[in-house]
């Protein structure tokens, strides 16, 4: 058995890991926490910039639609260069990357000059994921890798929570200290994930499986130069494509459930700020929570039927929040499907890491992770489109975009490969496929 796979599997799992690696993991779950803050803050503060600006809020929506197209070509470069140069610089540099560009556009003179640096956001973003995903998985022993994965993927939630605090308890002190200045401060607050690039430059290592990898490339020559060209070469090519649904699908369905939410909610069911913060601030705990659970599953059950399971009983639960207009069954019954529904995330880092190998890891679980997020952008625009234009509100479009991307994610999951307990080696296996 390979050095990566668990050494001890007499301690309990916790005491598994060395130092390093939970330095490792630890930087790759603050960056994720981070990243998610800076970018779901936006979601709660579309109206009052259509309303400052004085556009309408669909092209309001078009800023949050280029954000996560733009997050795809990020991935993949940051992908290649975590392949090519190690996972540790292209964390630091995405960073530092979307924290500067929040900082900016908080000062936006015009909503041009919004769109421009929330798209360049979009590229920070995008590349923080698959050097952060690749540092983590590799460096994290295979027996608690997909609990682990589900804390990971799971802390969005946690940065999402974030936002929602501060725009709960921070929107109104920044809106009276000058008018226009809430969403702004919103947006201010956002550059100092930056701090954690200092961390992550003293603390972090490599990991071990990925730096072998690297040297025995180096001495046999045998480097792979393009690997995203690699995972879709014939012997990848099922995985490659069954992994890319998965990841669509994901990024639709999510943003059929929250992109327009609080939109949604403030302007149809009348709520405050400080009263949507309150679910979104505990369905993101819930978040946490049940990726976490569901990930632990998955060593128990497997990688499909951990994220199958609970999303088919999400599917019946879809109708029962959003068909509620009181305040207090809408909390409770949109809490009893996160609980189910946040499940669908908890092996995003794990069973992408575990679907490739090392030579190519990062790069394809970036370019998968984020060509889902290119469908995922066009969810925004097309619910606002029926809710506004067509006169169909948020409820109607939200209900039926939930349940369709649900029944297609299920069925991608599926279509996908059983990978629980995989090794992960300093093996090449990517060069016998080039020439296919």
């Amino acid at each position: 058995m390979s050095a990566y796979a668990s050494r001890a599997a007499n301690v309990p799992w916790w005491k598994e890991p060395t130092k390093d690696q939970w330095y490792a993991y630890f930087a790759a779950w603050m960056g994720w926490t981070l990243d998610a803050f800076d970018f779901t803050v936006f979601l709660l503060i579309m109206s009052p910039i259509a309303q400052e600006f004085g556009v309408p809020i669909i092209e309001v929506t078009a800023v949050f639609s280029v954000t996560l197209v733009m997050r795809l070509g990020g991935a993949t470069a940051s992908g290649w260069l975590a392949d090519r140069a190690g996972r540790r610089a292209p964390l630091m540099i995405s960073i530092l990357w979307y924290s500067v560009c929040n900082l900016l556009a908080g000062f936006s003179p015009t909503f041009m000059f919004l769109f421009v640096t929330r798209a360049l956001l979009g590229i920070g973003m995008g590349a923080e994921w698959p050097a952060g995903a690749a540092l983590a998985m590799e460096s994290w022993p295979a027996r608690s890798r997909g609990l682990m994965s589900g804390v990971l993927q799971g802390s969005w939630g946690l940065g999402f929570a974030l936002s929602a605090l501060a725009y709960g308890f921070l929107y109104a002190p920044f809106e009276a200290f000058h008018k226009g200045y809430g969403w702004r401060g919103m947006l201010i607050l956002g550059v100092l994930p930056a701090l954690a690039c200092v961390w992550i430059r003293i603390y972090v290592k490599e990991p071990e499986v990925w730096t072998e990898n690297k040297q025995i490339q180096n001495v046999t020559q045998r480097q792979v130069t393009l690997p995203l060209f690699a995972i879709f070469k014939r012997k990848y090519l099922y995985n490659t494509l069954t992994a890319c649904l998965w990841m669509a699908m994901n990024f639709c369905v999510y943003y059929a459930v929250w992109a327009m939410l609080g939109t949604y909610l403030q302007k149809e069911l009348g709520w405050t700020p400080a009263e949507v913060a309150k679910p979104v601030f505990w369905a993101n705990i819930l978040t946490f929570l049940a990726c976490g659970f569901w990930g632990a599953v998955s060593e128990s059950v497997g990688r499909r039927w951990a994220l199958m399971i609970p999303m088919t009983v999400a599917l019946f639960l879809i109708p029962l929040y959003l068909t509620q207009v009181d305040h207090t069954m809408f909390f409770w019954c949109f809490l009893l499907f996160i609980c189910f529904f946040s499940g669908k995330d908890a092996l995003n880092p794990g069973w992408l890491s575990e679907r490739f190998p090392t030579e190519v890891r990062a790069t394809a679980a970036g370019f998968v992770y984020h060509q889902g997020a290119v469908w995922g952008a066009a969810v925004a625009p097309i619910l606002t489109y029926f809710a506004v234009n067509q006169g169909m509100g948020f409820a109607k479009p939200m209900l039926f975009a939930t349940v369709g991307t649900t029944i297609l994610y299920i069925i991608a999951v599926y279509l996908g490969p059983e990978t629980k307990g995989k090794v992960m080696t300093a093996n090449l296996e990517v060069i016998e496929a080039v020439g296919d």
